[in-house]
């Protein structure tokens, strides 16, 4: 099986691009500074040994006229004519003996390729024994031009000019040569070059360490936030990761936070359905259980007893699994808002409610105007209420609904004249499997009014639960007052509300 390369850790990564990113830019700048000021060596070098051409002619004219170039512009290229020394020896002493090297300079004088004269001075150095130039400069006048060039020797790397000379009547050929110390022109250039490179390292070295702690404490929420991953489990979800700051990774650790508070409360929200489902399923199983087991299978009439016994409590159970289908439904479904006419829905829900048998119905107020909101989700809430008072008020009392509008938002209430409901269980009735009253004296799954407030939720609103006057229940579904199009938020998931925990027992 191979092996999984550990991973490169992100803090190493992000200092070796800083680390990448410095080096290619101090490497750019040295480089280029580097080269610029050893081109402007080599050019000051280049004109020195240029310069030796007038310097020859300047000589021979001070000691007799001679002149040893045609014009100033061919200078550099032209063979020299020397007329006014008596020999190549003379002419040659009086160069050398008049043209003093500077320092990193060297000059030599050769008569038919043999070293003749050499400065006495102590400036420069002596190059009468590099052969290696002595060579190289004959090898390359032997056309009889001036020429430049660049020779490694033992001395070093020397730039040279040599100068061919020669004069009527003397058969022999001489030659001037005036060399620079290449590496000691450039040393202030390598050393300066030397010590760039050192305060370069310094630099990348600062950089590495102040980097390294940086992007630690950059990183640190990413850390903690890899840990607190890492420590949850579906038995435990309540750590969360403390932000500080107010930068994007401050609010990174504001949103994993709040993507855990929802997940928590998911979770809640399962395992108490789980509890409740169980909880509920375990009467009408053991009902039947029971019935089955004391059941006479000779006698017809307990036979048919028992069946029936069984038929309802199945239908219970299956009128308990759709209401927690509607409910699930209600909860994770994603509201689409529009313009909702209160008076339409109001009238609407009046035609509904009007077939319910046993009780007398009627419609008390109209709001006039819109409310942002789901008409079908909306008509569902109403119409539940609606049952819900039917249900648990007594036969033929009557039941009035109604919707009111200020500035406040939206009310739509259904308003019975039954036993009311005790204030410690107006907010537990919303709960699943939740009642007013222990006993169960009318049918139902306990999940209506649980529905009737996810989908409020939903909607941005919420539930409440008054006294009638006279006695009796108001039971009234606040919305939000009616916003524009543009005003109106994503749409809602009643999923993401979170919803109020059962007391235990």
């Amino acid at each position: 099986m191979a092996r999984t390369p550990r991973p490169i850790p992100a803090r190493v990564r992000i200092l070796a691009a800083i680390l990448a990113v410095a080096c290619v830019g101090l490497a750019t700048v040295g480089s280029v500074t580097f080269l610029v000021q050893r081109q402007q060596v080599l050019n000051s070098v280049n004109d020195r040994l240029s310069n030796q051409v007038a310097s020859l002619r300047a000589v021979a004219d001070d000691d007799g006229g001679a002149s040893g170039v045609r014009d100033g512009a061919a200078a550099a290229t032209e063979e020299l004519d020397v007329n006014d020394y008596e020999t190549i020896d003379d002419y040659l002493y009086a160069v050398v003996a008049r043209l003093v090297p500077a320092r990193n300079e060297a000059s030599l004088a050769l008569v038919d390729g043999t070293p003749r004269w050499v400065p006495s001075t102590l400036s420069g150095f002596d190059v009468s024994d590099n052969q290696d130039l002595i060579d190289r400069a004959v090898a390359d006048t032997r056309d009889g031009e001036t020429k430049t060039g660049t020779v490694a020797t033992d001395q070093g790397s020397l730039r040279y000019i040599a100068i061919p000379v020669s004069m009527p009547g003397d058969t022999r050929q001489g030659l001037y040569i005036r060399a620079v110390d290449l590496g000691a022109e450039l040393q202030p250039v390598t050393f300066a070059m030397t010590t760039y490179i050192i305060a370069a390292l310094a630099v990348l070295v600062a950089i590495g360490v102040v980097g390294w702690f940086v992007t630690g404490r950059l990183l640190s929420p990413i850390r903690r936030l890899r840990e607190t991953a890492d420590a949850i489990s579906i038995t435990d979800l309540s750590l969360r990761i403390e932000p500080h700051g107010n930068d994007d990774i401050s609010d990174l650790s504001r949103t994993v936070n709040s993507m855990l508070d929802r997940l928590e409360d998911s979770v809640d929200g399962q395992r108490q359905l789980l509890d409740d489902v169980r909880h509920e399923l375990k009467t009408p199983i053991t009902i039947v259980r029971g019935h089955l087991e004391l059941m006479d299978p000779r006698d017809a009439v307990d036979v048919a007893s028992a069946r029936d016994i069984g038929i309802a409590e199945l239908d219970r159970l299956a009128r308990l699994v759709e209401d927690i289908d509607l409910l699930a439904t209600a909860e994770a479904d994603a509201y689409t808002l529009t313009d909702v006419d209160l008076t339409a829905l109001t009238a609407r829900v009046g035609e509904l409610v009007g077939v319910i048998p046993g009780h007398t119905w009627t419609v008390q107020a109209r709001a006039e105007g819109l409310v942002s909101g789901d008409p079908d989700r909306l008509l569902q809430a109403w119409l539940q209420l609606a049952d819900n008072a039917a249900k648990y008020t007594p036969a033929g009392s009557p039941i009035e609904i109604g919707s009111a509008l200020d500035e406040q938002g939206v009310r739509l209430w259904v308003r019975d004249h039954g036993p009311g409901i005790p204030p410690a269980a107006r907010t537990r009735i919303f709960r699943r499997f939740d009642r007013a009253h222990v006993k169960r004296t009318v049918g139902g799954s306990g999940l209506g009014l649980a529905i009737v407030d996810a989908i409020a939720k939903g909607h941005g609103g919420h539930c409440a639960v008054t006294d009638t006057p006279g006695g009796g229940a108001t039971f009234t579904i606040h919305l939000p007052p009616h916003r524009t199009e543009a005003e109106l938020p994503a749409p809602v998931r009643a999923g993401d509300v979170v919803l109020q925990r059962e007391a235990s027992g």
